[in-house]
């Protein structure tokens, strides 16, 4: 398999995109697990960046070879798995799905009780904005202002508001519920 990615007579520099971006695109369907096959397109977008930032820097080095897209591509993966384990992102909806545990093993009517909170804590933080919702849900599960800013990227002030205002808006959502925090 020959590939050229390298400006060539009379082609357009879209057409060298994109024979680049599909190339790329069938080295990255190689490595990619079928657990992130939802974020596969981000993952050709890191690639092509990177691709691209190398030709920018070298101009030279126009012609890509299978082996070393092959090697871009899996260097995008690993650096995402990496990024995911650091923030050990669990998707929303699995959370929905995960069993509430009891809060008293032998009281049943408690037990309903925090089933029914967790699901309106769980509705109410749906339906705040998503850097809000983000910032509560890492207050809630115990980070501090800073541990959040640094897992988000953000700074403590602009952590600190959106937890602030997130809680506010959680509060108020719980009270229209009939739940008072």
């Amino acid at each position: 398999m020959e590939l050229r990615h390298g400006p060539s007579a009379g082609a357009s520099p879209d057409a060298g995109l994109e024979t680049l971006r599909r190339d790329l695109g069938r080295a990255l369907a190689s490595v990619c697990p079928p657990s992130l096959a939802d974020r596969r397109e981000d993952l050709l977008q890191v690639a092509m960046m990177r691709v691209v930032e190398l030709r920018k820097r070298d101009p030279g080095h126009a012609e890509m070879s299978p082996a070393y897209l092959y090697r871009v591509a899996y260097t995008a993966l690993i650096d995402e798995l990496r990024r995911v384990g650091a923030r050990k992102e669990v998707a929303l909806d699995e959370v929905e799905r995960a069993p509430v545990q009891p809060v008293a093993p032998g009281d049943p009517e408690r037990s309903a009780g925090a089933a029914q909170i967790a699901r309106a804590v769980r509705d109410c933080l749906q339906g705040l904005v998503q850097d809000r919702r983000l910032a509560v849900t890492l207050h809630l599960q115990g980070h501090t202002v800073p541990e959040a800013a640094e897992l988000l990227g953000w700074e403590n002030k602009r952590t600190e508001n959106l937890i602030y205002r997130g809680l506010s808006a959680l509060r108020a959502c719980l009270s229209l519920k009939g739940i008072t925090p």
